[in-house]
């Protein structure tokens, strides 16, 4: 619904978020009881190393997988290189609340988020693509569409030579007020089937009238060639990006088998088809 309010003030167009609760459908409480309650507590420990300070150094890997190498200039190296606070930390909302894990999540980014209700599902993976970018000094390749017109917003021209990291900051919060799920989804191409997923790829939602975004943040795979991921999100209200857990599969949480006929992650279910990728 926020396509309707693009062009209110600010809070207007928040309150009607591109990121939500999942519908009847697909609620939290019938996910639980899709599980067996060891599945659904299951916190993925046996991939755990508590004294990991990124994304490659806390989660292990399951035996007979490797990760790829990727060269210091690659989205691949940007993600697995994630900084993260303390195992014990848990996700604080925009507000300074707390999310209780709930089994929701194992780790969480330390990622500064800001103090409005604006870093929200599709927000924080259009934020991790951008601060890569950023990093690397592709300022010209830093754009995302406005949800009301479809047109891209450069960071280039919003900087107008100013790329000091306030004036990016205030660059991703103008992103986040007028673009969202519907939007991302929108702009990014589809991917052929899961067994092609990449680090980095994004499962996205449009939903009616909300939905929900999260990305792929570290990848591995075996010898025969089947890959697993670790999945990451933000949500509604504004919070941290956290590390998923998988309620599905004990034994391999918080890593995701994707070549699957649906994804259940806990707080939303996607499907083959909403798996995007950036060009």
């Amino acid at each position: 619904m926020r396509s309707l309010y693009v062009l209110l003030p600010l809070l207007s167009c928040r309150v009607f978020s591109g990121c939500g609760q999942p519908n009847v459908a697909t609620s939290k409480s019938q996910v639980l009881e899709s599980v067996t309650p060891e599945v659904a507590r299951t916190d993925g420990n046996q991939f755990i190393n508590a004294a990991g300070m990124t994304v490659k150094s806390r989660i292990l890997l399951p035996e007979g997988f490797k990760r790829a190498n990727y060269r210091t200039e690659e989205f691949g190296n940007f993600l697995e290189n994630l900084p993260l606070y303390p195992i014990d930390r848990e996700v604080h909302y925009y507000n300074g609340k707390i999310k209780p894990r709930n089994n929701i999540y194992n780790s969480v980014v330390k990622l500064d988020i800001g103090k409005r209700d604006l870093h929200q599902c599709a927000d924080a993976v259009m934020r991790l693509r951008a601060d890569y970018l950023y990093q690397q000094k592709r300022y010209k390749d830093i754009k995302f569409n406005f949800l009301s017109d479809g047109k891209p917003r450069t960071f280039t021209n919003y900087a107008k030579g100013d790329y000091a990291y306030p004036t990016y900051w205030k660059y991703l919060e103008y992103i986040f007020a007028y673009a969202n799920t519907a939007s991302l989804h929108d702009e990014l191409p589809r991917v052929k089937t899961t067994q092609e997923v990449k680090i980095g790829d994004t499962f996205i939602q449009k939903g009616s009238p909300i939905g929900h975004a999260i990305i792929v943040v570290d990848l591995a795979k075996d010898s025969t060639g089947k890959k697993i991921v670790l999945l990451a999100q933000s949500y509604m209200p504004a919070q941290e990006i956290q590390i998923l857990n998988n309620w599905n599969n004990s034994k391999l949480s918080p890593w995701y088998d994707i070549d699957q006929d649906i994804i259940k992650t806990p707080e939303w279910t996607f499907y083959p088809k909403n798996l995007k990728t950036w060009e």
